[in-house]
């Protein structure tokens, strides 16, 4: 039904139409947003809080598709979604340091500032059934594994070398190849936020990823919960923000955009879904 006070028609029948990760319309949009993925949980309070600083603001498109796709989708112009074809442009970037230095050398961005920073965890059902004690335990043969992709996913190579350092090269192997092979490691396709899912659907034991993820389906009341890795095992994750500079159109809301993310006001509404704050602060 049309939704009269917008002019909007609804199209979501999830799980066939339900898109999770495109947010607004590209086409008013005062300021457009490529943003890591692990963060959307956080937008519509942070958003908020930008908009009454900028009521000049009045719409943000903003995408939060894992920093390696959005950066195909920078370099390609265009991201596809079966017959829809959306073409796109960023103002603004964040991803974690790899996806900007490669903008940095291509020349789209010029320089890049750190925000905030998250750390990993295991997320299993309310109880931990499996009896999870730490990342050793992925190798055995009865856990069922969700993996978010490395490749496109930065969380998944911090992953990878978390296992490393709690079981080097063996257990990377174990939980990389041999359990891929046999069926009991899942590579995410899309998006680690598929570990939720496939965990409450009973088709994954555990899934490494970011604690504020898994802090995030406690605060909810889901019915999963989280090991913690051990700390001399544990990765960082750090995340920074540019302007797009081949791509920019929205110059002025851009630069307030990124003033903002660097303030304490951004930096205390990310602590709050789980996150450490940057240590770029402008305000």
């Amino acid at each position: 039904m049309p939704d009269r006070s917008t002019g909007e028609i609804e199209l979501t029948v999830p799980p066939v139409d339900n898109v999770l990760d495109l947010h607004g319309d590209p086409l008013r949009a005062d300021l457009v947003i490529f943003l890591n993925g692990n963060q959307w949980m956080v937008m519509d309070e942070l958003l908020a809080a930008f908009y009454q600083e900028h009521p000049e603001v009045k719409h943000i498109f903003y995408e939060t598709i894992p920093p390696g796709i959005l950066l195909q989708q920078i370099h390609y112009g265009a991201i596809k979604m079966g017959e829809l074809v959306i073409s796109v442009s960023p103002d603004i970037y964040t991803a974690g340091r790899e996806e900007m230095e490669e903008l940095l050398r291509n020349g789209f961005i010029k320089e890049y500032f750190h925000y905030a920073e998250n750390e990993l965890a295991i997320m299993v059902p309310s109880g931990n059934p499996k009896g999870i004690k730490g990342l050793v335990d992925l190798a055995r043969p009865d856990i069922r594994i969700c993996m978010p992709n490395p490749q496109t996913e930065g969380v998944g190579r911090l992953i990878v070398r978390a296992l490393e350092k709690a079981g080097g090269q063996g257990l990377v192997k174990t939980v990389m190849e041999k359990k891929v092979d046999n069926g009991t490691t899942y590579i995410t396709r899309i998006h680690h936020r598929e570990t939720i899912y496939r965990i409450l659907n009973g088709e994954s034991d555990v899934g490494p990823l970011w604690i504020s993820e898994a802090l995030y389906q406690k605060r909810i009341g889901s019915s999963l919960d989280y090991v913690t890795i051990h700390e001399e095992h544990n990765q960082k994750g750090r995340y920074f923000i540019a302007i797009v500079e081949k791509t920019v159109k929205h110059r002025a809301t851009a630069e307030a955009f990124v003033r903002f993310m660097l303030s304490k006001k951004a930096g205390d509404i990310y602590a709050s879904y789980g996150f450490s704050s940057g240590l770029d602060f402008l305000a």
